[in-house]
């Protein structure tokens, strides 16, 4: 049973006492931490969490800028695949940025309102805690921010805040930029709430588990699995409650794992039953 997380998992507490103090412009004016919570097509100078450890000041940078690059918002050198795969690598190998890199996802998932960019976000979350969950002291605050997107109602606010978006710029005169901003769009897509209820139970289950055992790293066979896991998620590997309610669609009378049933029945076919071994 999904519990309802209390107001003081709202990551802006957690923020307010963990995050670095960033500034903007020539004079050096603080960013607020709802603005640091939100989407943002620039780069980091530093990493939004405090840390004295070099290598993940180096690497916080650098896993923005990938992180941007997966969502569609930064030119990327390689595909999707392989950009993946490096930001998943980094947050496996090391444990200190996997706070870092949970709270950036958090932050680019926010208050972006281009939807391809943000449905991307929530895939890469998914992606993420199939090889590793936050640390302990961030899981609550990380659930709570997912939670709060289960809720299909802000389906709906981000939807309407597109058309919003885009009836404005139909109204505006085109003005030439140096730089560009990406664009709101129209989108027939995957609701935001699928990605957010298949993240929350990874996150559960990712907490119990642990990260990716073993000395190998994350290969681009396992980031594919995990990719297509959102929408095909596969039996093996499972709780018996996921592959319960997996199959109540299709099988909707059974009560035992389709794949448990069914291989049985080819087993007796085969006069399991009078053969020595495991099975009988």
């Amino acid at each position: 049973n999904l519990r309802k997380p209390s107001s003081e998992t709202d990551i802006e507490n957690w923020a307010s006492k963990h995050f670095n103090k960033h500034t903007q412009g020539l004079f050096r004016r603080k960013v607020s931490i709802a603005n640091m919570l939100a989407w943002s097509s620039e780069s980091i100078k530093k990493p939004m969490i405090m840390t004295n450890d070099r290598n993940v000041k180096k690497e916080a940078c650098e896993i923005f800028k990938l992180i941007q690059m997966y969502m569609g918002d930064r030119r990327a050198k390689t595909d999707q695949l392989n950009v993946a795969l490096e930001i998943a690598t980094k947050g496996w190998s090391m444990q200190g940025l996997r706070d870092e890199l949970y709270i950036q996802l958090c932050r680019q998932t926010t208050e972006n309102f281009r939807y391809e960019s943000l449905a991307r976000g929530w895939e890469l979350m998914a992606i993420c805690l199939a090889f590793f969950p936050p640390t302990p002291k961030f899981h609550s605050y990380l659930e709570g921010y997912i939670y709060r997107h289960m809720d299909p109602v802000n389906d709906t606010k981000v939807t309407r805040h597109i058309r919003e978006l885009l009836e404005r710029n139909t109204k505006k005169k085109p003005k030439l930029r140096k730089k560009p901003k990406p664009h709101p769009e129209e989108h027939d897509g995957v609701a935001i709430s699928t990605y957010a209820k298949y993240c929350y139970n990874k996150l559960q289950k990712a907490a119990l588990t642990g990260a990716k055992k073993g000395l190998k790293k994350p290969n681009i066979e396992e980031i594919r699995h995990a990719k297509n896991a959102v929408f095909n998620p596969s039996m093996f590997g499972s709780s018996l409650q996921d592959i319960i309610a997996m199959q109540k669609e299709r099988y909707p009378d059974r009560q035992l794992p389709w794949v448990q049933t069914r291989l049985s029945e080819e087993v007796l076919a085969l006069n399991g039953d009078q053969t020595e071994g495991i099975f009988r």
